[in-house]
């Protein structure tokens, strides 16, 4: 079959990307499933901070490229030995499929799965395969999914099933209900902010906690700390309308990290700093102020993905007499399985208003500039609906 689909054909190219534009819009061929995948027809996929380190070449991967890993959509076709699963079903992608059997997996720990590392890096789905081809040539899938499409053809583990009763329509959101496309967040944002705070980190009530950088996985992370019970939360951002944002959203304080003494202001406010404090925004710079803030005796997790090749320093013997902790979290330590139900729940509730977050939603039209407002920090999440 034929999907219309938006193709990274070079890593690290100028910006603007409206006017450099890496990304083309163009017509590919489709596989259909094979044995153990599924074919989704895509209700919505946001733009998110690793979509645009492919982008700006921060961290490059062989082109060309459907992009898009966070996103959600309805199954169509499934393909041999696929049985729990069905046409109808709407799902959520997960970007990082699991294999069952290795030792990451059996521990417990399918986020960081070993099988899956080689075929995601070489643009291959879990079983090494291609299902996207142009000219007779393969196109590479990202992290197993690209659903920066109308279709796509995903491993069976590389999606969960949502309550199918879930509205399609946008205007669900006045009621709490979930519309498909908003569903795509809780795909990568949500799991990964939300799970750094409660899996990860494991943050208990009445603790102190701060927040670096508020794009999506970052609010995500406020949203969580909120729900764990953080008795204050410090939101750390160089965007003024980011941090009023994180003050409707629960922040009892917000700092710019703009201002030179920004690290003083947090420890003064904190009392000598955070019991936990979190970059979610994946610089070197974000990771040092996390760190910085941290109090004796605290920990310090980064969920953020930095620039191939850049390294975060810090004073070993610091460590050692301050007895910090630094943790790494992916995917927020999350079992999508268990988990984004989990969180749809929460926002069904009125516990985890992940609506918030969504600045704007655009069709195949504006990807370019998409990533030009990403780029700038104009925007929190983008929503790309493919079928709109």
């Amino acid at each position: 079959m034929k999907t219309k689909a938006a193709v990274l054909t070079q890593c690290g190219l100028p910006r603007p990307f409206a006017t450099s534009k890496p990304i083309h819009i163009l017509e590919l061929d489709l596989d259909p499933p094979g044995e153990g995948e599924v074919l989704v027809k895509v209700g919505g996929a946001g733009l998110c901070h690793s979509d645009l380190s492919l982008v700006n070449g921060d961290r490059p991967r062989p082109t060309p490229v459907v992009l898009g890993h966070e996103g959600s959509g309805e199954i169509v076709e499934v393909g041999k030995g696929v049985k729990d699963v069905k046409p109808g079903d709407h799902v959520c992608f997960t970007f990082n499929v699991s294999c069952g059997r290795c030792r990451r997996c059996l521990e417990g720990r399918p986020y960081i799965c070993e099988r899956s590392i080689t075929p995601r890096a070489a643009g291959q789905l879990l079983g090494g395969q291609h299902r996207l081809h142009r000219d007779g040539k393969p196109v590479n899938h990202q992290s197993g999914i690209s659903c920066y499409a109308e279709y796509a053809v995903v491993d069976r583990g590389s999606v969960v099933v949502i309550d199918k009763s879930l509205p399609l329509d946008l205007a669900a959101v006045i009621d709490k209900s979930l519309p498909l496309d908003l569903a795509a967040l809780f795909g990568c944002a949500v799991v990964t902010g939300v799970g750094a705070v409660v899996n990860t980190a494991q943050i208990r009530v009445g603790s102190t906690v701060a927040i670096v950088g508020l794009g999506g996985v970052g609010l995500s992370g406020l949203l969580g700390a909120v729900l764990a019970g953080a008795s204050q939360i410090v939101a750390i951002d160089l965007s003024d309308d980011k941090l009023g944002l994180a003050r409707q959203l629960g922040a009892t304080h917000t700092v710019n990290a703009k201002d030179a003494d920004h690290v003083k202001q947090v420890r003064d406010l904190t009392g000598g700093g955070v019991d936990y404090a979190f970059d979610l925004a994946g610089t070197i710079k974000s990771m040092e102020t996390a760190y910085l803030v941290t109090r004796w005796g605290g920990t310090t997790v980064s969920a953020g993905l930095s620039p191939i090749g850049a390294n975060f320093a810090f004073q070993q013997s610091g460590l050692v007499s301050e007895e910090k902790t630094i943790k790494g979290s992916y995917m927020g330590s999350c079992v999508p399985v268990r988990d984004i139900p989990r969180f749809i729940s929460l926002y069904q509730q009125g516990k985890l208003p992940v609506d918030r977050m969504v600045s704007k939603r655009i069709g195949f039209d504006e990807v370019n500039e998409g990533f030009d407002r990403l780029q700038e920090v104009a925007t929190v999440r983008q929503i790309l609906v493919p079928n709109g």
